[in-house]
């Protein structure tokens, strides 16, 4: 039996704030994640940006 530790970082970025954060509810619905993200905006740039721990290892709210 091999057990694999599957630890991500996801680095999102979206349109808007609302569809980050979207996404983000939409991956604790599969997977154990770091909750509420922090969204960043870059001077100049279009878009937000958020940063979501996951653990693949562990069932979200879906499960």
């Amino acid at each position: 039996m091999v057990v694999l530790d599957i630890l991500v970082v996801l680095d999102i970025t979206a349109a808007d704030e609302a569809t980050a954060l979207a996404v983000q509810s939409e991956l604790e619905q599969w997977w154990a994640t770091s909750g509420a993200a922090t969204v960043r905006r870059t001077p100049g740039a279009p878009g937000v940006q958020i940063r979501v721990y996951s653990d693949l290892r562990r069932a979200g709210t879906q499960a």
